[in-house]
């Protein structure tokens, strides 16, 4: 035991010989933390595990640093079904003891293995699921998915203790009783299942006992009882003596009522016992059919549900390896820089980025697309703009505006400092008569890049003319 200000061992005394600190009341609730850690072990030694969990509890809020008390509590959570509950008390305990904690081995025990993680994630989500069906009022939908759980993880308490209720409900008092056994042999005081269990006894237990009767004696007749018929038997008489043709006069009397009983009493008896037996056999029959359907529409609400993530994995691939795809744009880019590398032609490497600016919107690709776009753009951008200001300027001299304009439209895409084509833009949009308002615009871009020129004198000039001025 250490001290909590200072870290010392501490003695006997009610002092800290290190720092001096009063540690009385520190030993104290020390104490009474290991006492309900004690509590907590003996209860889950006899299998109280709702006692140990009470007990353990009250232990970690007196001293929440008590590592066995949390690793115990831990395994009584695992033991009752509560596996995450239970990853979570070890999780806490290794990261207040990181070293030498049994922690680590119970984490590992689970962790190491990933059919039993599946296993647990199958198990909450399914219990999940019937509480859902139950919220629903689907309460053979909810058996189904409970019974699932427990094959899964026999020992969750939770999931036996809620299908004991829906047999309760549905009044299957045999098969609730059987799940509260199994609740109480995995926890023998769980004060939930013994409650259940109290009504599930009230239910079964009959009003009054079967009173079995005996001989009794009198001064008068013998009376006694076979089967559930009470016979009454006189003293002190005498039977008549009869004669050979009374005896068989009696036997067929004897017969005749036999068989009349036979007819009245024991075979109508008889079919309705086999028309009862017939019953419940439809009616196990009906119960099969209906877990079946219910069995059939959740694999189809499954199938349906994996049908919309195929479709839906579909269009990604498509988005992903289509003629329009991601994939095939990347490659389009990669060939033009391929062939920029390889062969120097600016105009077939222009070729590939027209194509890929005329399918996509540039600033929807990822950073590493744009950066190699603008790369190959500033390393061909002037050489690609003097080759179309170049063959504009021809196209004008020709008197071929249409072509000029496109040409020079190009030189200033790929150079917006072309100066010149920027200009000459102006002057094809001027003299093709068709485009006043554009060509204005493009001497006001050339006043506006370069100022104090002599292509800004001359684009003023212009635009005095064709406003008139």
């Amino acid at each position: 035991m250490n001290c909590y200000n200072c870290g010392c061992r501490l003695s006997e005394h009610d002092f800290c010989t290190g720092c001096g600190a009063d540690v009385s009341l520190y030993k104290r609730i020390l104490r009474i933390s290991n006492m309900y850690y004690n509590e907590g072990l003996e209860k889950a030694g006899v299998r109280d595990l709702s006692g140990a969990v009470t007990s353990l509890r009250q232990s970690l809020k007196f001293n929440k640093e008590n590592v066995e008390a949390r690793n115990l509590l831990g395994l009584v959570y695992f033991e009752m079904g509560e596996v995450v509950a239970a990853l979570s008390e070890w999780v806490i305990s290794k990261n207040l003891r990181p070293q030498k904690n049994l922690a680590d081995d119970y984490i590992d025990m689970i962790q190491s293995n990933a059919s039993r993680l599946d296993t647990i994630n199958q198990t909450i989500k399914k219990y999940n699921q019937a509480l859902a069906y139950c919220r629903q009022d689907s309460k053979d939908l909810a058996v189904i998915q409970l019974k699932k759980v427990l094959s899964l993880n026999p020992r969750f308490i939770r999931a036996h203790q809620l299908l004991a209720l829906l047999y309760i409900d549905s009044e299957q008092w045999e098969k609730a009783d059987r799940e509260l056994n199994k609740c109480c042999k995995i926890d023998a005081n769980n004060t939930l299942t013994l409650r259940y269990k109290q009504e599930v006894e009230a239910m079964t237990t009959s009003d009054e006992p079967v009173k079995t009767g005996g001989k009794h004696k009198n001064k008068e007749a013998v009376r006694y009882q076979s089967d559930n018929e009470i016979i009454i038997q006189p003293l002190n008489v005498k039977e008549p003596k009869n004669t050979g043709l009374g005896t068989l006069f009696n036997v067929a009397i004897g017969l005749v009522l036999g068989i009349a009983s036979m007819f009245f009493l024991i075979l109508p008896a008889a079919v309705s016992a086999e028309r009862e037996k017939a019953q419940e056999d439809v009616k196990a029959v009906n119960e099969q059919m209906d877990i079946k359907t219910a069995t059939i529409v959740e694999m189809q609400r499954e199938i349906d549900g994996l049908t919309a993530d195929n479709a839906r994995l579909h269009e990604e691939l498509d988005g992903y390896v289509g003629p329009d795809g991601t994939l095939q744009i990347i490659d389009e880019l990669l060939q033009g820089a391929s062939e920029y590398l390889e062969t120097g032609d600016v105009l077939a490497t222009a070729a590939y980025l027209d194509r890929l600016t005329a399918t996509i919107n540039l600033s929807d690709t990822s950073d590493a697309f744009q950066l190699l776009y603008h790369t190959l753009l500033e390393k061909m951008g002037p050489e690609l703009s003097n080759i179309y200001f170049t063959s504009g300027n021809a196209a004008l001299q020709n008197g071929d505006f249409e072509a000029a304009i496109e040409d020079l439209l190009l030189s200033v895409r790929y150079d917006e400092t072309n100066g010149d084509a920027l200009f000459t833009l102006g002057n094809a949009y001027r003299l093709s008569d068709e485009y006043k308002a554009e060509a204005i615009a493009t001497y006001e871009k050339v006043i506006e890049l370069f100022p104090d020129t002599d292509k800004a004198r001359r684009a003023q000039y212009h635009i005095n003319q064709l406003n008139g001025n």
